[in-house]
């Protein structure tokens, strides 16, 4: 299932990027009072009394700017905008009533989409009477806050979930292995897409962000139903200053929320990118089993140790994706393309695979007695019982005398152990520590 998507939108300056993090209960957007900090779509998954949904912080709307950034910053927040189900405007309650809010406005009218107008930097909330200029834009009650302050931000969410669609959205054919076909422009996954399914289905172009939709495909291989979502590639910040480059990393983003396995498609020629790294680093916070495929593999001049010298170089660049198989293909040639859709029903195995509780703390006894949990300050660490609630990703529970002295690397040993015994290649497994009084 998909969470609904809250944009946050507004003139540059007026307080997003400290409202996103405060709800969001994280330090993800730069904050300084400077205008135009925020030049990229950032994105970020959010609580309150229940609801989930994703947050989008978007760069300032400057309406009438000519200034490069300000316009690709103007068309990033069209975008979020195109693809929210709700939007948060945020307006300078200090500053008052300006012809830039009055604009971006107009815009957010015309969406047909529900609005939840905020007035933010009213510190003082004897002087909320203030807001009321704002009345003019249009756009329904205003709700006067301060995100610095922390006021009223719980009145502003209970306003936000009321707008929001009142359940996420559920996919249908859930016996599918739902795949998300992701990567930066022009890697080849319609070409792949097109190969997987045996059928001319998604246009194939050389001309970069021709793939505008998250496209869904069905198709059937060996008995096995499969769910192919086609998305725009997801190129970096700096590329994006012209109106024609109209694809939408948000659809990518949300197709990964949907799927069960993601395809990673890296250009052989290129190798791995920095935007790379992002997209696959996406798909691992996101907990989802994974493939990387090295497309256009036949463009390569090879020897016997190519393959080799280049799985290491994406290890190396990968290095959060251990788990995850590589296979190099042709979607041109079809070289390979076969081996795809084997390797997506063998990662969706792996990411629902359970283990018996009984083998699974042997396992984990055996691997105390192997190498002892760490001691701080004469407290040592036990290990005294190990779960796994969840899959999609496996999920392991600890629960032990004193949580706060449970190393990373001693988890990380823990995580090793885990994938000697049981396999789970192709999927991330989460690891949660408790104390031993707390409720699993």
């Amino acid at each position: 299932m998909s969470k609904p998507i809250l944009a946050i939108v507004g003139r540059p300056n007026v307080g997003k990027s400290t409202l996103f993090n405060y709800i969001g209960q994280k330090r993800v957007s730069i904050v300084e009072d400077i205008p135009g900090v925020t030049r990229d779509r950032i994105y970020l998954d959010a609580e309150w009394l229940g609801r989930e949904f994703t947050m989008i912080d978007t760069g300032g709307i400057e309406i009438e700017s000519s200034d490069k950034i300000l316009t690709a910053m103007r068309y990033q927040a069209k975008l979020a905008i195109d693809e929210a189900d709700a939007i948060l405007f945020i307006v300078d309650g200090k500053v008052g009533l300006t012809s830039a809010d009055e604009e971006v406005a107009i815009i957010l009218r015309n969406t047909r989409k529900p609005v939840i107008l905020a007035v933010n930097k009213v510190d003082n909330m004897n002087k909320a009477n203030e807001i009321y200029e704002f009345y003019n834009l249009g756009l329904g009650d205003p709700i006067a806050i301060s995100a610095a302050n922390a006021l009223n931000i719980g009145d502003l969410l209970d306003e936000i979930v009321k707008r929001l669609p009142n359940e996420e959205i559920q996919e249908e054919d859930n016996e599918k292995i739902r795949v998300a076909v992701i990567g930066r422009p022009n890697v080849g996954k319609s070409s792949l897409v097109n190969r997987l399914v045996g059928e001319e289905r998604v246009i194939v172009s050389d001309v970069a962000g021709t793939t505008r939709d998250a496209i869904d495909t069905h198709f059937t291989k060996d008995d096995t139903s499969f769910v192919l979502i086609d998305t725009a590639g997801m190129r970096r910040k700096a590329k994006v200053e012209l109106p024609v480059e109209r694809y939408s990393v948000m659809r990518a983003l949300r197709a990964v929320d949907r799927s069960d396995v993601v395809l990673i498609v890296i250009d052989a020629v290129d190798g791995v990118t920095e935007q790379d790294k992002k997209i696959a680093g996406y798909a691992h916070d996101a907990g989802k089993a994974s493939v990387i495929v090295v497309n256009k593999w036949d463009l390569l001049e090879k020897d016997g140790k190519t393959s080799l010298r280049y799985t290491e170089t994406i290890r190396t660049e990968l290095a959060f994706m251990q788990y995850a198989p590589v296979l190099f293909i042709s979607a041109l040639t079809n070289q390979r393309v076969p081996r795809v859709t084997e390797l997506i029903k063998f990662v969706a195995e792996q990411h629902t695979m359970r283990v018996a509780t009984s083998v699974l703390n042997q396992v984990v006894e055996d691997a105390v007695s192997i190498n002892p949990p760490p001691s701080q300050y004469g407290r040592r660490l036990k290990i005294y019982f190990t779960t796994q609630p969840n899959v999609k990703p496996p999920t392991f529970v600890f629960f032990v005398n004193e949580p706060d002295i449970m190393h990373f690397s001693y988890l990380r040993f823990l995580e090793n152990r885990l994938r000697e015994s049981f396999g789970f290649e192709g999927t991330p497994l989460k690891l949660v520590v408790r104390g031993r009084k707390e409720e699993e």
